[in-house]
């Protein structure tokens, strides 16, 4: 749910939160926010979830 607000957050239209998703990222090494969260760990949904809190300023 944090991942879902923070798109909401940073990107007033869903659409381009979902476009964001699934784009390359080289703060992922080349590899989009979804390859990351699909490797299966807590720790890959905590790395998106990090790099978006830290994108749009945290608490």
């Amino acid at each position: 749910m944090g991942i879902h607000k923070a798109l909401r957050i940073i990107f007033r239209e869903p659409t381009r939160g979902y476009a964001w998703i699934k784009a390359a990222n080289a703060a992922f090494g080349g590899a989009s926010a979804m390859d990351v969260m699909l490797h299966g760990e807590l720790t890959d949904l905590m790395r998106v979830r990090n790099y978006l809190d830290a994108e749009r300023g945290g608490w």
